[in-house]
């Protein structure tokens, strides 16, 4: 079958990023705005999420972080700690750089620093690209040990973390915790997978969740998407970037989906087709079709920023 592409007429197709763009630079942004292949697109981003830190989950790392709890050591609490957010990597570079304090000018009359001890000789295990780069720029001497770039989801994470902490602290007959920063949404999926009953007592590895933030909708998404969209109705084809469950409601409405008040299900209002749905991933991708029965068009099959691109890309349009 010949694929329909629509015709562009020389315009750069809109790709609306439902995120908030990182700073300094954000390299999705980055990626969408170079030409690719025989596409030109422009990105625009759409903050969806605002986040807030939780100051229970904080306090409780301040302590372990204070007592140099997180080490490895027979006398350790954790052995290890798991990110798979940007945002938990947040709140963990908030303590670590709460943690610095001034003391008494030396003989000289310049301040000295010193830090709370942090995890240093411990693996730090991270979801993907985005999360590494976001616990890279934490100030540390020596750098974290960052472990699982390449696993991309927390499947892939879990069964990483158990072989390769197994050979980490291999000869323990019980492997010291994981401490596990998430938000107050999260899936269940690394934990289960590591504290697994049938798994061998010297292979299985507890795990501690501590709460660090958590993520509602912003209120002003529905009118700022609303408002984007109007700006390119008349685009012959446009993409919708959706990173997260958060929000995807009022994303469909804004698409022209009517919302089904019992069974949440979207039904679309009749028309010609101009937009297309991208999620980053599995997780996002199974909510929109569990809850509302909508299939996004693609999903990328890494979660970053060229996985989209390729996803949208090689899309066939029909």
């Amino acid at each position: 079958m010949q694929e329909l592409v629509p015709s562009l007429d020389g315009q750069k197709v809109p790709v609306l990023l439902l995120k908030t763009k990182s700073s300094p630079t954000d390299a999705y942004g980055d990626l969408f705005s170079t030409p690719h292949r025989d596409f030109h697109y422009e990105p625009t981003f759409v903050p969806v999420l605002q986040h807030r830190f939780e100051e229970d989950g904080l306090q409780s790392l301040r302590k372990l972080l204070h007592e140099s709890k997180i080490n490895g050591g027979q006398d350790s609490t954790y052995g290890g700690l798991i990110f798979t957010s940007q945002r938990a990597v947040d709140a963990f570079a908030k303590v670590v750089d709460e943690a610095k304090v001034p003391q008494r000018p030396d003989l000289t009359g310049i301040g000295k620093e010193e830090s709370w001890p942090h995890p240093l000789d411990v693996p730090i295990y991270s979801v993907g690209p985005a999360t590494t780069r976001a616990l890279k720029a934490i100030p540390q001497s020596p750098p974290l040990r960052i472990f699982g770039e390449h696993t991309g989801n927390g499947d892939a994470l879990a069964r990483y973390i158990l072989e390769h902490y197994g050979e980490w602290y291999r000869g323990r007959a019980k492997k010291p915790p994981l401490l596990f920063l998430v938000g107050e949404q999260r899936r269940d999926i690394i934990p289960k997978t590591l504290m697994d009953d049938t798994l061998p007592a010297d292979t299985r590895i507890e795990v501690t969740e501590t709460v660090v933030y958590g993520t509602g909708i912003m209120e002003s998404f529905p009118k700022d998407f609303e408002k984007i969209l109007s700006g390119i109705q008349d685009r012959p084809m446009k993409w919708v970037v959706v990173f997260s469950p958060t929000g995807c409601d009022s994303m469909l409405k804004g698409l022209g989906f009517i919302l089904d008040e019992q069974t949440t299900r979207a039904v679309r209002r009749p028309g010609q087709r101009t937009t297309y749905i991208a999620t980053i991933g599995p997780t996002t991708r199974d909510y929109l079709i569990n809850t509302f029965g909508f299939e996004p068009d693609v999903s990328a099959e890494k979660p970053s920023p060229e996985g989209i691109r390729e996803a949208i890309t090689n899309f066939k349009y029909k």
